[in-house]
């Protein structure tokens, strides 16, 4: 297999998405299903399980990434490092994202990026259904990820923003329309929502039951942001957020009401303990500074 073949394979064994792999690494679509079709030739059998709703890794799939895995990453982290020595640059700051809006932290960004041009600035959105887990693999180095985190083995540091809730719901649904919404009142409908990594995280960001007492109902699970927003505009869910990704979908299809008693999320920058360095230090250090932004 080539190199790009690999990383293919790779990227589409993570995402389980066509459109998704395409998007990241700057293809087309067509291009991942050739270079897939081509590797199961070669190989002699179906490396992927695909339906109109879901991708699936086959028992080959599974068998074939957990070798590949390990010698790609090895070769790829040789690769950057070279390029860092060739560019004077010393480290890379590994930073996953749980709120999508990237840019309106920008400040933070380029403040670090200004005062520390030896060190590169990697800023990648996180699955969110296990961050912890991410962290601790060494996938990233630091997160952003909304609060409480009570992990025993990992640093909160400043906050980077807190967010209002909102109640996203199809045009159509009954509640569109309306000007702000109770948490009682979502528990009239199901909402999509995985397992997380921890149960009171996963309650810090939606509860499983309401102050009145009435269950939050988990309806079909959704393991990324893209089909968990396609499941809202289908009525299929509703699902509340935080305020900001108001402007990251803007959807004209999809209603987003403000929920008048649900606590807002506040982010923050985590990280491990035993991984904290320079680096990580130098980025809490910005955020601290310049302090949380207004949404």
């Amino acid at each position: 297999m080539e190199l790009r073949d690999i990383e293919i394979f790779l990227t589409l064994a993570e995402e389980l998405h066509f459109g998704r792999t395409a998007e990241r690494l700057h293809v087309t679509p067509a291009r991942i299903t050739q270079a897939i079709k081509k590797q199961e030739r070669k190989i002699g059998a179906l490396l992927f399980e695909r339906t109109n709703r879901t991708v699936r890794l086959t028992a080959v799939g599974e068998q074939l990434r957990g070798d590949l895995l390990p010698h790609y990453e090895g070769f790829a982290h040789s690769m950057q490092r070279a390029k860092l020595a060739a560019s004077g640059q010393t480290a890379v700051l590994r930073v996953g994202l749980m709120p999508f809006n990237i840019s309106e932290f920008r400040v933070f960004w380029d403040t670090f990026r200004e005062r520390h041009p030896m060190w590169q600035l990697r800023l990648r959105r996180m699955h969110y259904t296990d961050p912890f887990e991410q962290l601790r693999t060494g996938e990233f180095d630091a997160a952003v990820l909304w609060l409480p985190v009570r992990e025993p083995d990992f640093v909160v540091g400043p906050t980077l923003c807190t967010d209002p809730r909102v109640l996203a719901v199809a045009d159509d649904h009954v509640l569109a329309g309306r000007t702000e919404v109770s948490i009682e009142e979502i528990a009239d409908f199901p909402v999509a929502m995985a397992p997380l990594g921890a149960r009171y995280w996963e309650e810090g960001y939606l509860p499983f039951s309401t102050p009145g007492g009435r269950p939050l109902t988990r309806g079909t699970p959704s393991l990324h942001a893209d089909d968990l927003i396609d499941m809202v505009s289908t009525g299929e869910v509703v699902h509340p957020f935080p305020g900001h990704v108001r402007r990251h979908w803007g959807m004209s299809n999809i209603d987003f009401i403000p929920i008048v008693d649900m606590p807002p999320l506040s982010f923050a920058l985590v990280w491990r303990g035993e991984s904290e360095d320079e680096p990580i230090r130098a980025l809490a250090e910005v955020v601290r500074e310049l302090g949380p932004r207004t949404l």
